[in-house]
């Protein structure tokens, strides 16, 4: 039995973590967004329990997803950045990785690690992860079904997730084969287009667009699990870049938007005719996924008894074309270049997290904080298993069913080897940030969360006393990474 739980509690409930890719905390209606409609995920929050300082793993998308799946921060985990494992050869070559699938992916988690699916799986839950990886390549230990899934499809790559009309994707351990020609990720316009001319646009959507493949398998995943729990990872790579969504729902928001100037691809990625026509009709076309994914469990007989986590790997993207100023996607925090997206201030990190447990969780509002190292024990909590020793999560349990102690974190750590090098601890309302640690930076700022929650003032001449714990903490919490390209001249040598 589940403990602290009635008796009706004793079935083991299904779960599905919904993962989007760089949505930003105020990029769904439930957070204040404004001009994204999202009916679907309001109702999910409307009935569940919505958290106001939940934060990501890491503001990139490996090492916060790492984080998720091991409960070990970034100063343990064994993933701190998008390593692309380039001495293996002409990695960012996409013809070069359809030909040779030994070319594709990141570096892998190692063989023993302990992820959530290898947990659920011994509690006899039948995993899934369809979406997006990245946290081991084709070929090596580190592939899903290598790391406690049963089921895989999607992307194994983060590089060939830059095109939602790939070639191919991943079933299992072999590549599927799809109608899409081969169009490199970051191709320009033909010679002589014109930016203005939507005909100029016609050859970067192809024939088969990924979410819609991928959330035909999640439907699948769960008709096929029936009469076992399951576990479903659905990280899906809504809405990070390129900008590629069906023509329908473009045209949708095209109309309510109105005329705008083109992004023509000069900061990456593909070109689009109506840049923000697109980015809100990529956010509105995952809650219109959700939406039937929620009316499929209930037409099953199966929603009261599935919990449904919704939240995302890291704060929005700021090029590309995306214009995060304008949606206000990470508000009430920033969310442009060095704010968001690659950054440990609050727009990078802070992040929407939802959770729906029909008959357990009252809908509310919570303001306890968390971060995706708590998943883990949470998840262990939930299904009845024992915790392991070698994590840096505290399970929320109590706070999902509203009742019993909630521990609570004392701080939380963060390092990040990219952007400049970065470290952040966030200790109740203040929050140490330094940055440019590759080039000698040895100095925190400090903020005040409650009262400057875009981070403007450093107060840290003012708190001599919290410096000199946040330097306690980060000589308790840092671990040298295996792995050099991670590695910090200030903390190692």
């Amino acid at each position: 039995m589940l403990p602290g739980c009635s008796a009706e509690l004793q079935e083991q409930p299904n779960i599905i973590l919904i993962l989007a890719d760089d949505l930003g905390y105020g990029d769904t209606g439930p957070y204040g967004q404004t001009r994204i409609e999202t009916p679907n995920i309001d109702r999910l929050a409307a009935g569940g329990l919505r958290f106001t300082r939940h934060y990501a793993g890491s503001p990139v998308c490996a090492p916060s997803r790492c984080v998720l799946l091991t409960g070990m921060h970034t100063g343990h985990s064994q993933v701190r950045g998008n390593d692309e494992w380039a001495d293996r050869g002409d990695v960012w070559n996409y013809r070069a990785m359809i030909a040779d699938s030994t070319l594709e992916g990141q570096k892998p988690l190692a063989d023993s690690t302990v992820t959530i699916a290898s947990l659920m799986k011994q509690r006899g839950y039948v995993t899934g992860i369809i979406g997006k990886w990245g946290l081991g390549a084709p070929h090596t230990g580190g592939i899903p079904i290598r790391q406690g899934f049963d089921f895989f499809y999607g992307y194994n790559c983060q590089r060939m997730a830059h095109t939602y009309y790939p070639t191919h994707l991943w079933r299992n351990g072999r590549r599927e084969w799809l109608r899409n020609d081969t169009l490199a990720p970051h191709t320009g316009f033909d010679p002589g287009a014109d930016p203005y001319d939507p005909a100029s646009y016609d050859r970067f959507s192809l024939t088969d667009y990924s979410p819609d493949l991928m959330f035909r398998e999640v439907i699948s995943f769960i008709d096929s699990s029936a009469g076992k729990p399951f576990f479903l990872f659905w990280a899906t790579p809504i809405p990070h870049l390129a900008l590629q969504a069906p023509k329908e729902w473009i045209d949708r928001y095209h109309e309510i938007f109105g005329d705008e100037e083109p992004y023509t691809g000069n900061e990456g990625y593909f070109p689009a005719r109506y840049p923000h026509a697109t980015y809100a009709a990529m956010i509105s076309y995952l809650d219109y996924q959700t939406g039937i994914l929620v009316d499929h469990l209930k037409e099953k007989g199966l929603y009261d008894n599935t919990i449904i986590i919704f939240t995302s790997d890291n704060g929005p993207a700021w090029n590309g074309g995306t214009d995060p100023e304008w949606f206000g996607s990470a508000e009430p925090f920033r969310g442009a270049q060095g704010y968001g997206k690659g950054s440990l201030h609050e727009g990078g990190i802070r992040v929407p997290l939802i959770v729906s447990w029909p008959g357990v969780t009252e809908p509310g509002v919570t303001d306890h904080v968390s971060s995706f190292q708590d998943f883990l024990p949470t998840l262990c909590d939930i299904i009845g298993t024992g915790i392991p020793e070698k994590t840096d999560g505290i399970s929320f349990m109590p706070v999902l069913m509203g009742k019993g102690k909630q521990a609570q974190h004392q701080y939380l750590y963060w390092e990040f080897p990219e952007y400049g090098g970065q470290q952040a601890v966030i200790a109740g309302k203040y929050k140490a940030l330094r940055k440019g640690m590759h080039g000698g930076n040895e100095a925190f700022e400090l903020y005040d969360l409650e009262n400057d929650p875009l981070e403007t003032s450093d107060i840290s001449s003012d708190h001599p006393d919290i410096m000199k714990k946040v330097q306690e903490i980060i000589l308790k919490e840092h671990r040298p990474s295996d792995n050099q390209r991670w590695r910090f001249k200030l903390l190692d040598n």
